[in-house]
């Protein structure tokens, strides 16, 4: 697929015109990743806006402690980054490969120019930006109100529900990401322990099959109501 069709995709360039993608793609440099690899870390210079074009990245928050906290996790068309081009600041943040991964990369200079007279691209980047403060408030009032039961299996119906593959009605949904103990507590916001004690009595229960890496929801009906959804 050409750069410029692969952006049609991407909800920030979906509402450019075909010239204007064409354009934006020639900018475009490409960045690969290995699994486990950091793109940067919290502080270091922001000057670019990255795209996922293949694979999966986590954005963490770290702390002093070594504890981390898993903001988000992006795949395929989903794009980061782009706060530092606004406001000139260090990262706020890590972005760490799940898997093999490739990047598009879009610097300063080039997303301004982008933006400069095109409000379709400045509405879906404030569209975008209310979207991740919102995320932000969710996990925040989580950590704050639920259990970690309730919160483990309410992110894992989130990782079924966006990485799930095809499955039918009532049927068993694999997890399409391949996520570590570390990695699931650092979405939930708890300890690998934790994790581990939650995973065998879900695993008991009859309502996950988790084997390494490898997860699968057996029933995510059950799993919602234990989610509160």
């Amino acid at each position: 697929m050409k750069p410029e069709e692969f952006l049609q995709g991407v909800s920030l360039f979906h509402s450019l015109s075909d010239s204007d993608r064409e354009a934006l793609a020639a900018s475009l440099k490409r960045r690969s990743l290995k699994k486990g690899e950091a793109l940067f870390r919290k502080g270091d210079e922001g000057s670019t806006l990255y795209i996922v074009k293949a694979g999966s990245v986590k954005i963490v928050l770290p702390s002093e402690m070594g504890d981390e906290v898993a903001a988000a996790i992006l795949s395929k068309g989903d794009f980061f980054g782009e706060l530092a081009l606004l406001d000139g600041m260090p990262r706020s943040a890590d972005v760490i490969a799940l898997e093999p991964s490739e990047l598009l990369a879009l610097n300063r200079n080039d997303f301004i120019a982008f933006l400069t007279g095109n409000e379709g691209a400045i509405v879906a980047i404030f569209s975008y930006l209310s979207m991740q403060l919102r995320r932000t408030d969710e996990l925040l009032e989580d950590a704050h109100f639920l259990n970690i039961p309730t919160r483990f299996a309410r992110r894992l119906v989130e990782l079924g529900r966006k990485y799930g593959g095809a499955a039918e009605a009532g049927g068993p949904v694999e997890i399409g990401l391949r996520l570590t103990q570390r990695d699931l507590a650092s979405i939930v916001g708890t300890t690998r322990e934790s994790i581990n004690k939650e995973l065998r009595v879900l695993r008991e229960k009859g309502l996950v099959a988790a084997e390494g890496d490898t997860l699968q929801i057996l029933d995510m009906e059950r799993l919602e109501k234990r989610a509160r959804l």
